[in-house]
């Protein structure tokens, strides 16, 4: 059974929108959307202390991997649009740029480059602007019966924030127009399909799945997994030849930040043959 320590606000940030657990026996930092009355949308509030709550995190040695889940029946419902949108109609521009700002600071600028590697636990509804933080996370898995939307086009707006941009780096082109211009909902076998998470499982398993996955993630060292995300998601922007010099600098920032796991690695593989790509450890 995973055992699981809250933390108080002597240590951790966070608030009435956030809550935060620390599962010392696997290293994961459980970050919930906390608004379960709400579907767990987000408002200028949640933002603020998601984002302190991502921040103190990064620091937190406990930590290995962070996990973004939801409260109650749902990940997150997105934006609050009575917050976003009738709260703020009227009230000058710089107010209207800042409520924006607070959502894209933790939702695209941290979570997207955040040094410990993240999963999206979907457990339920997944709507409109939560599209953001789902596609930030590096990896991302759901339960086969979370539900799925981009509903805008059906209360005459558009997809918000970077809602659009998001869809185009993990899901085909065919299925983002359909689903933005349609606002047709699917479930987590669909998002599965579109490769908008990794995997869907039944909702029973989905929390020991996650669990099974983080081990994986923190079983390695942080700065080789660190360097790699970071080289995947910057380097596929990159010319041929500025990618090269972008992926030996990572390359050699992870080893010059843990060379005992490079040495480890080369010793089982070159000296030992303990391990063989591709066929685990060495039996023979």
């Amino acid at each position: 059974m995973t055992t699981e320590t809250t933390t108080t606000p002597h240590h951790l940030p966070g608030g009435d929108t956030v809550r935060v657990e620390i599962d010392d026996d696997h290293g994961i930092g459980w970050v919930y959307f906390n608004r379960p009355e709400k579907r767990n949308a987000m408002n200028p509030k949640l933002n603020f202390e998601m984002f302190e709550v991502l921040d103190a995190l990064e620091g937190e040695d406990r930590v290995k991997v962070v996990v973004l889940t939801g409260t109650g029946a749902a990940w997150s419902a997105g934006m609050d649009l009575k917050e976003y949108f009738r709260e703020t109609d009227g009230k000058p521009r710089w107010v209207q740029h800042r409520v924006r700002g607070q959502g894209t600071n933790w939702q695209h600028r941290k979570l997207l480059n955040y040094p410990k590697p993240t999963i999206a636990m979907v457990n339920g509804w997944c709507f409109g602007g939560a599209f953001i933080p789902l596609v930030a996370c590096d990896l991302a898995i759901a339960s086969v019966d979370a539900q799925f939307g981009l509903s805008e086009v059906n209360w005459g707006v558009t997809p918000g924030n970077l809602v659009t941009r998001a869809l185009a780096e993990v899901i085909p082109t065919r299925d983002a127009m359909y689903h933005i211009m349609t606002g047709k909902p699917f479930d987590g076998r669909k998002a599965e399909q579109m490769r908008l998470v990794n995997e869907a499982v039944p909702a029973e398993q989905l929390r020991e799945r996650t669990i099974e996955i983080a081990g994986e993630l923190s079983s390695l060292s942080q700065w080789v997994v660190h360097g790699t995300k970071m080289g995947f998601r910057h380097s596929r922007l990159m010319s041929w030849e500025a990618a090269e010099d972008f992926l030996y600098a990572k390359h050699d920032q992870a080893i010059l930040f843990d060379e005992q796991a490079r040495a480890k690695g080369m010793q089982g593989f070159l000296d030992d043959k303990t391990y063989r790509p591709g066929l685990g450890t060495h039996e023979g």
